[in-house]
Parts: structure tokens; C-alpha cells; sequence
């Protein structure tokens, strides 16, 4: 395929920018500027007040996914797999087709290592584009999220399984909260593209909620840098309507039939 050939030649050459979007509007917009979007399960929380993304299913998913597709023209467009939909190869395979054949995306998302590559590696065989995701998984994470890679064990984890999602076939993976010098070494012994959120400068590339770095969600993650302040255009167009109404300035003849 040749927008993941795209993506793998970005390896060492330039950064890849990876944006998440949940509906057409914000698609055609991100499009612009992204090389993937992906359709992130953390549109519970960002959409639905979901404190955890296990909540989200398989129908939000797609569902989301399908307004995306309308305004996703050069992007890479990935959707995840939610929590339950890849629990043994033969559901991730089934949920795997479904999910590409109703949203048309080009490639799905799934969570973990050593103990889901059996799932990964059956959807690869059936020529289903994988993306990994390691480090902090927020689908199976147990307490408070905390950044991973700290320890030796940890560490060590973490590059092998890397390299065993790599010789399964992935085309990049996601690193979720990765000390900075573990990300570092993981992107340097990889061919593949490492996208970062919380993991450092050192990935090939990074991931950000749009919403977040918009400024639209109360987030004080230490990871999201807020690049705008969405809220106050949005507050101000919004106060010139109810003003105009209330004053009968609108509408005017001019928009009026």
C-alpha cells in the first residue's frame, strides 16, 4: 500500500505527524497537515465522559470512523481496536474485517506485546495493516498511568516486544509514556517508524489528541502542549449570535428567503 510505503520511508528522513480525529469536519481540516489520522478510542473520553477507554465499542467506533473516512484524502487513516475486540486471533480477525470493510480505513491500531502477537500476526497474514502500541496501554493499564521504561525489566520488555511487533510485520508503533532515553533506544534499533506521545523528541514521529492541543478539552497532562486557545473563537462567535438574535440584527433580510 502506498501511504504505509509513504510512512515507512519516513524512517530517518522526517517527522511524522499523527493527529487523531473523530468526525468529517475535523478530518478535511487535519488532513492538511497530517501523514496519518488515526481514530483513536479516546473519543470516550474526549466525546462521551468515559473515564475509561474500555467503555468505548466496537459500533463508536466504526461509527466515528465512517464520518472520518469523508474527510480523510492523502492521511494514512488508522482506527483502533477497542478494549474486548481482540481478546483471540479469530475475533481479532473478524472484528479486524469488519472494521475495514465499513469504514474503508487503512489500517487498525491494537494495544500490546508478546501477549496479543498471535492476534497481530494473523490479521497481518490476512494482509490487514497493523500499527502497534506500547508502553502505557490505556485499555489494559491497572492504577494511576504512569511512564514506563524506568526499570531494567521494563526496559528490556519493552525493546523486545518492539522488535517482536516489528518481525510480526507491524508498520510503525505507537510509544505511549516512554522514558525518554528507552524510547530513544527502541526508535534507533528499529526499521520501522516509532510515533511518541509523552516518549520524547527521539521518536520518528509524535501523536497529540486534537482536541487537546487545540485547547478544547481542561487537560493538564504533562505530555499536551496547548497550542491554541479554541475556546475563546468559539465563545465569540457564539456570543455575536445570541447577541444579534436578542438584538433582531439576525437574520436580516439578507439571510432570509
Amino acid at each position: 500500500m502506498k501511504k504505509i510505503k509513504n510512512i515507512l520511508d519516513k524512517k530517518n528522513k522526517s517527522k511524522i505527524v499523527c493527529l487523531t480525529a473523530y468526525s468529517k469536519n475535523f478530518a478535511i481540516e487535519i488532513d492538511r497537515y497530517a501523514d496519518i489520522i488515526l481514530v483513536g478510542d479516546s473519543l470516550g473520553s474526549v466525546l462521551y465522559n468515559y473515564t475509561t477507554t474500555r467503555k468505548v465499542t466496537l459500533t463508536e467506533m466504526i461509527n466515528h470512523s465512517k464520518s472520518v473516512r469523508y474527510g480523510v484524502n492523502k492521511s494514512l487513516m488508522v482506527v483502533d481496536m477497542p478494549y474486548g475486540t481482540y481478546d483471540n486471533p479469530t475475533l481479532a480477525l473478524k472484528n479486524a474485517k469488519k472494521i475495514i470493510k465499513e469504514t474503508k480505513c487503512d489500517a487498525v491500531k491494537l494495544e500490546g506485546g508478546k501477549k496479543i502477537i498471535k492476534q497481530i500476526s494473523l490479521l497481518i497474514k490476512n494482509k490487514i495493516p497493523v500499527m502497534g502500541h506500547l508502553g502505557l496501554l490505556p485499555q489494559t493499564n491497572k492504577g494511576r498511568f504512569r511512564s514506563k521504561g524506568k526499570t531494567f525489566k521494563e526496559k528490556k520488555q519493552l525493546i523486545d516486544d518492539a522488535k517482536l511487533l516489528q518481525n510480526s510485520g507491524v508498520f510503525s508503533i505507537v510509544l505511549e509514556c516512554v522514558k525518554m532515553s528507552t524510547a530513544k533506544q527502541i526508535t534507533q534499533n528499529l526499521d520501522i517508524p516509532t510515533i511518541g506521545i509523552g516518549s520524547s523528541i527521539y521518536c520518528d514521529g509524535q501523536v497529540l489528541v486534537t482536541d487537546d492541543l487545540l485547547g478544547l478539552n481542561e487537560t493538564n497532562i504533562k505530555f499536551v502542549k496547548k497550542f491554541l486557545n479554541i475556546k475563546k473563537f468559539i465563545n465569540l462567535g457564539l456570543k455575536k449570535f445570541a447577541f444579534e438574535v436578542r438584538s433582531k440584527k439576525y437574520p436580516s433580510k439578507k439571510h432570509s428567503y
